[in-house]
């Protein structure tokens, strides 16, 4: 619950910077006080896609460990609250840095943009701490294959490792980026930064993040969702090999957020994108596995014909419906990602708003919508309190209010970022260009939409509250679904660390060493520091 309250907190915070950022955009609205456009946006980014995420993930999959491999021991609980302790620390640090105004470098924090050395040390704080949390729930985990000899860990534990170990391996680059480059860089010990090698360690941590954001929302998919409906996980072997797949190829794909790069080699950023696309095959298996779930639950409750399984799911269940608008939002936004790693269909919307509308669609609905489903059971099961009908129905009311403003503001940022416009832009009018002109429309349905998303915020914050603190006392279910009877025996090799993590290591070896060699030895001599705000 303390992860939890972290997140929601900073959830109210970012959403008031977002709302703030849009109002921006569209021309209607300045900022007081001296703000700057970009400390808000600083703020928006930091706050949701690091800090809520973060600390929400951390908080569920505590639980999660807890409830499928035992009670963490009192060493475990301790390296638990040190992790905690260590990430809220980091996160104040860089937060009064950026409220300063000596940290606009957005969440991206891309070179040669130089921000306090303490909001540098602060992001490393956010990241060792995350590591100690992670050894904590790993432990739990190894903990229970000692006790229980020679078969597979229970499923929700086992994920909930995986990711651990995806997030650990990628975080490795930007702690070194931090720690190694940016820190010296920005404490005046050297003068210079390698700009290239900078982004480089970012984006070989920036992908993954992604993912580390969605696989908590693919377990409450898998082992979750089939309990709610009145079902069971369709294979237990099929989504273990997921995960493993995401482990493998989310980290060695960092290039395609750098398709425009110069410096790198043309090789290496097609054999990047390559392994871009391998992430396609786990997201269809996901796909398969949650609609096979959802036919064999109609099936049994009667349906006949092709599609009519779907009228006999809960639509009048929350912690069904949520998530549910979450997995179809990840149709167009999994397309759209598509065509962000796609070589020439990238040079049409890079650095344009398009790829803003892009992350809003996979990150702020399928993964935040996924998140509020299982506030609706986690935090009444983890507070001693109950899921009333009345705040049900507002639950499905709020999932539709963000729904319908998050169509609007990221189908106009889509829309308009074909037009050209670029992202990460205060308004303006680029002297009267009358193409500029075309985009101001767009700008206000972006400001519409991201209203409507704060209205939805101040709900889901509401319900938080409600579910916390003033609901009524009672046992709510905390719903891990069995596997199916018909299901196939998992396989052990599923559990093979060594040969997962070898495999893991041997592919971002294959490639990255070699450009990472090149960077070194044929680099820029690199870039002072700049303060532009």
């Amino acid at each position: 619950m303390a992860h939890i309250y972290v997140a929601m907190t900073a959830l109210l915070l970012g959403g008031l910077a977002g709302l703030v950022q849009v109002m921006v955009r569209s021309g209607q609205f300045q900022l007081p006080f001296g703000i700057g456009y970009y400390q808000v946006l600083t703020v928006h980014g930091i706050l949701l896609g690091l800090i809520l995420t973060t600390f929400f993930i951390f908080g569920f999959q505590i639980s999660a460990v807890s409830r499928t491999a035992g009670t963490l021991s009192d060493k475990q609980r301790f390296w638990g609250w040190t992790g905690f302790s260590v990430m809220t620390a980091g996160t104040i640090m860089a937060a009064v840095m950026v409220l300063l105004n000596e940290a606009s470098v957005l969440y991206t924090f891309y070179a040669p943009l130089m921000a306090h050395w303490i909001f540098y040390l602060g992001l490393a704080f956010v990241v060792v701490g995350s590591w100690i949390g992670a050894f904590a729930q790993i432990a739990r985990y190894a903990q229970w294959k000692r006790e229980n000899g020679k078969q597979p860990g229970p499923l929700l534990s086992f994920m909930v490792v995986v990711n651990n170990l995806m997030w650990v391996i990628c975080s490795i680059g930007v702690a070194v980026a931090v720690l190694f480059q940016f820190l010296p860089w920005s404490l005046g010990l050297v003068e210079r930064i390698d700009v290239l090698m900078s982004r480089t360690l970012f984006w070989y941590f920036g992908h993954p993040l992604v993912y580390f954001w969605l696989l908590p929302a693919y377990m409450v998919w898998y082992t979750i969702i089939p309990k709610i409906i009145g079902g069971k996980i369709f294979s237990d072997s099929l989504a273990r090999l997921s995960f493993l797949l995401f482990l493998l190829f989310s980290i060695p794909v960092g290039f395609h957020h750098q398709l425009t790069e110069p410096g790198i080699d043309a090789f290496w950023k097609f054999l990047q994108v390559v392994l871009t696309f391998m992430v396609v095959i786990p997201s269809l298996m996901t796909a398969f596995a949650m609609f096979a779930t959802f036919e064999s639950v109609g099936r049994a409750k009667g349906a006949t014909g092709l599609f009519s399984f779907f009228k006999k799911l809960p639509w009048d269940d929350v912690r069904f419906v949520v998530p549910f608008i979450g997995m179809v939002a990840f149709i167009p936004a999994g397309a759209g990602g598509i065509i962000n790693a796609s070589h020439q269909m990238n040079q049409v919307i890079h650095n344009t708003i398009w790829v803003t509308g892009h992350f809003h669609l996979t990150v702020a609905t399928t993964v935040v919508l996924t998140f509020f489903g299982a506030m609706y059971w986690l935090i009444p099961h983890l507070t001693g309190r109950k899921l009333t009908p009345k705040l049900n129905r507002l639950g499905i009311i709020q999932g539709i209010v963000w729904t319908v403003g998050m169509s609007i503001m990221s189908g106009a940022m889509h829309i308009v970022g074909l037009m050209g416009a670029p992202r990460r832009s205060n308004f303006s009018t680029y002297g009267g260009s009358e193409q500029a002109a075309e985009w101001v429309p767009y700008q206000l349905a972006q400001a519409v939409g991201g209203t409507i998303l704060f209205i939805g915020i101040v709900l889901i914050i509401y319900i938080f509250l409600q579910l916390a603190f003033f609901a009524p006392k009672g046992v709510q279910e905390y719903p891990v679904a069995e596997v199916s009877e018909g299901a196939q025996q998992t396989p052990m090799f599923l559990e093979n660390w060594k040969m997962w993590i070898t495999i893991c290591v041997a592919l971002i070896l294959l490639a990255y060493t070699i450009p990472f060699i090149d960077m070194m030895q044929n680099g820029p001599p690199g870039s002072v520091g700049y303060k532009l705000w």
